[in-house]
């Protein structure tokens, strides 16, 4: 009989490299599925509707929301962003572990409607390496990223609300241990596997972000 497959929640913030850690994941094991985004920002060049995010309009996502379509939704930084709900049932059931790449405040909702979710952290090795990935992707004006790393310092105060940490430092070896890390989940072991402590890490990030922040306003 086939095991209906895990609900898992990464988020991290904007720049941690959550998007690539889980296009490898998926590429290196089958097991896995990404759900797909639903957002009203605009596609970034390269993105293709329904392949990294379902685009739509406003109207069109608050319809959905009426509707009852989606786990979860919130707002970030000015865009909706929404998790539809038939595509990650389906994955679910066929035995998938569901992948969905979502920021914190998202997490908690899915993670109190859905409590076997398992919630994951990507954090960057520093904030210096943070800023250099934000303006490495020429994609993003100055005061995007300034508004990207405010809200990077807002999040970092709920990483304790996160049942595993992975800091994405070497892509390769962040894969491996991502991927070991949710096969010890689905063998049903009942303690939390925690490789290693990252509560200096956390608090160092922490202090970062917020001389960073202070200094740019």
């Amino acid at each position: 009989m086939k095991h209906k497959g895990l609900l898992i929640v990464i988020s991290g913030f904007s720049g941690a490299g959550k998007g690539t850690l889980m296009k490898k994941l998926i590429e290196n094991y089958d097991q896995y599925a990404l759900s797909i985004s639903m957002t009203t920002r605009m596609p970034r060049e390269g993105e293709v509707d329904g392949r990294e995010y379902f685009f739509s309009t406003r109207e069109q996502f608050e319809d959905k929301i009426k509707q009852g379509g989606l786990i979860e939704y919130a707002q970030y930084c000015g865009n909706y962003y929404g998790t539809p709900k038939d595509y990650v049932e389906k994955q679910l059931e066929e035995g998938k572990d569901v992948i969905l790449e979502i920021e914190i405040q998202g997490a908690m909702k899915v993670k109190e409607k859905f409590p076997d979710t398992v919630l994951l952290f990507v954090m960057p090795p520093s904030v210096e390496v943070l800023q250099q990935r934000l303006v490495g992707r020429g994609t993003e004006k100055e005061e995007i990223i300034l508004e990207r790393l405010q809200r990077a310092e807002e999040e970092a105060e709920g990483i304790e609300e996160y049942d595993y940490i992975i800091v994405n430092d070497d892509l390769e070896a962040c894969v491996k241990e991502l991927h070991e890390l949710l096969d010890k989940t689905h063998e049903s072991m009942q303690e939390q596997y925690h490789p290693k402590n990252y509560t200096e890490l956390i608090e160092n990030i922490r202090a970062e972000l917020k001389s960073l922040v202070k200094g740019e306003k």
